[in-house]
């Protein structure tokens, strides 16, 4: 017997806290840009990820996402074996009906295996992951696989091979011009295929909700997973800590929530730099101070989406390059070019140093 109950809202797939917190701006954003969805309700779907950390940042999250009058179900999807078999069978009846569906990582394999459960969705929103959005543009445009940036260079297990199929199948899900409106809705700077639709991220409820902040004399750092990622050699990301540490009269860094207690705990010994591990996206952390007067950091989303948040404070981003002689062996060949496009595209949008 079909289910009378009518069709949900609008449902988001996230698996962090920077996708949530941007699916809180897109929904701000729904009115303003006239999408008669003012009073689509909406339902958050965490697909909780594994590290301590984000699974942290997501709790504090959901409850904002709750005070905002959103639904929050949480999923266990990593949960031992059989945990994402149980997640699409608790979640297929909803994602079966839903039209609007809005994805926070086309990346992500559980996405891209929940994706054909959701077949009468033909309202598609893509909002930021960070700098992930620029290459999966890139990648639409040009018809490739959606693997990130950083596994470019790597050979393909077993696994990649067998979840290539559903890799795929997303990638034509997504693309403009099959039947559904596709629009992506990010902060970051992108080239997309046509057909795409964009709508620009202000961070407009970031600053609407929290702040202006306290500021602080002096400079904070901005830590980066690089070297978790296999991209940077920790050894030399150590020196360039303390160097800048040195030259900038850093006090405070910034703990990026995938970096690693040890490596952490020995910047903490080495530099004598306060480790602060934010308990909230950097936006929001940063937008509720105190912060300093100036934010260093590497190429990553933040050069990007600071600026926005923190606007009219008086607070300086300044972007720091990346050496091609701090990558590993194992980087891929891509990683320098794409992390200097970071770089300097954020230098020219937002003006920094």
């Amino acid at each position: 017997m079909a289910d009378p109950s009518p069709p949900p809202g609008a449902v988001a797939l996230v698996e962090s806290p920077v996708q949530l917190l941007n699916v809180l701006e897109w929904a701000h954003a729904r009115p303003a840009a006239g999408s008669g969805a003012e009073d689509e309700p909406l339902t958050v779907v965490v697909l909780s990820p594994s590290d301590p950390t984000s699974r942290g940042q997501l709790r504090r999250m959901a409850e904002l996402a709750r005070d905002e009058g959103a639904e929050v179900r949480w999923f266990e999807a990593r949960g031992g074996r059989g945990g994402l078999l149980r997640t699409a069978f608790r979640l297929a009846p909803t994602l079966l009906r839903v039209r609007r569906l809005v994805v926070g990582d086309p990346f992500s394999r559980l996405v891209q295996v929940l994706l054909p459960l959701c077949r009468q969705a033909d309202d598609l929103v893509v909002v930021d992951d960070g700098t992930a959005t620029m290459e999966f543009t890139e990648i639409l445009a040009r018809g490739g696989r959606l693997v990130r940036w950083h596994r470019s260079g790597r050979r393909r297990s077993p696994a990649d091979a067998a979840f290539g199929i559903f890799a795929g199948a997303a990638r034509r899900r997504l693309t403009p011009g099959r039947g559904s409106r596709v629009e992506l809705f990010s902060a970051m700077p992108a080239s997309v295929p046509d057909g795409m639709e964009v709508r620009a991220n202000r961070f407009a409820w970031t600053r609407g909700r929290f702040g202006p902040p306290r500021i602080l004399a002096g400079t904070d750092l901005v830590g980066t997973s690089l070297v978790e990622t296999g991209v940077i050699d920790a050894d030399r990301y150590l020196a360039v800590v303390r160097s800048l540490a040195e030259r900038h009269g850093i006090r405070r860094y910034f703990a990026h929530r995938r970096e690693a207690t040890e490596k952490l705990h020995r910047l903490a010994a080495e530099t004598g730099l306060e480790i602060v591990r934010p308990d909230l996206p950097l936006e929001l952390v940063a937008r509720c101070g105190p912060i300093g007067k100036s934010v260093l950091s590497f190429p990553s989303t933040v050069v990007h989406t600071l600026p926005l948040a923190l606007a009219g404070t008086g607070v300086a981003i300044v972007v720091c390059d990346i050496e091609q002689e701090w990558l590993t062996a194992a980087a891929s060949p891509r990683a320098h070019s794409f992390l200097t496009d970071i770089t300097h595209t954020a230098r020219t949008l937002h003006d920094l140093t």
